[in-house]
Order: structure tokens, then C-alpha cells, then sequence
């Protein structure tokens, strides 16, 4: 079982298991997949960073997105609105951020819903090695 399934979600965050699908949109389970970096193994990549990152968004998973964050640009706390549903990721293009990078993009369409209604984020975030580790520094919305 994932720690993931044992730390406490936020109030409106869904019921999601090891077993679950991710909700990174990766053909693999949850645990096995965004569920292994929420519970605390390196992303290897930015793209996986950005894709774990989203996970947390859908899991409520603050405690992961602060650790995540750059201190540079690292707010004080995460609040998720109880009326917004994270329903899918498509990630659009990625420029570096491999093993052999110290930066690269992510860019991404986050879809969503508010109160029932569809809606997108299409962003395109930077990340940053910090003390050896994939971190989001800063991002630009592109629509």
C-alpha cells in the first residue's frame, strides 16, 4: 500500500489508491506511478515533476507541491477551492529537463471543472535542479 493512501487528503480531494488509475493520464496505477513521488522517491524528469505535481493538485496533496517549490518563489501554503475537479493533463511540449539538464519546460493544458463547469490551464511552467532535485520555479499562462 502507498503512504500515499495513509496521509490525511484535503476535504474535497477524491478517493484515490495505490491501485487507482493516475491521474497523470500515464497508463500505469497510482502507486506506481505519481504515487511513488508523493511518497518521496526523486522525479527523474521534469515532465515527470510537472505530471506528479498535477497528481497532487487532484489528490489535495500540499504537503508534496511546497516540497516541489523553489524556495525562491515558494508561497507559505497551498489552498485548493473545494468547487474545482482536476479531470485531465495534456502535456504539450517539454523543452530539456532531462538527467542532463539543470532547467527545462513543461508546457501543459490542465483541464478542470469549476462548479460543474469545464474549463482549461494552459501553462507553461519552469523547473530548476535544487540540492540535486527536479523543483517548479516559476510558470507563464499562455491563454
Amino acid at each position: 500500500m502507498s503512504r500515499r493512501t495513509s496521509r490525511p487528503r484535503g476535504p474535497g480531494a477524491p478517493r484515490i489508491t495505490a491501485g487507482s488509475p493516475c491521474p497523470c493520464g500515464l497508463p500505469a496505477v497510482y502507486g506506481a506511478c505519481c504515487g511513488r513521488f508523493h511518497s518521496g522517491a526523486a522525479a527523474p524528469t521534469c515532465e515527470a515533476l510537472m505530471r506528479s505535481r498535477y497528481a497532487a493538485f487532484v489528490v489535495q496533496d500540499a504537503a508534496y507541491l511546497l516540497r516541489t517549490w523553489h524556495p525562491e518563489t515558494r508561497p507559505p501554503g497551498v489552498d485548493f477551492d473545494p468547487s474545482m475537479r482536476w479531470v485531465r493533463l495534456e502535456i504539450l511540449d517539454t523543452t530539456e529537463g532531462s538527467a542532463f539538464h539543470s532547467t527545462g519546460t513543461v508546457t501543459f493544458r490542465a483541464h478542470y471543472t469549476d462548479d460543474g463547469r469545464p474549463d482549461s490551464l494552459h501553462e507553461k511552467s519552469r523547473f530548476a535542479r535544487y540540492e540535486g532535485a527536479w523543483v517548479y520555479t516559476t510558470a507563464v499562462f499562455v491563454d
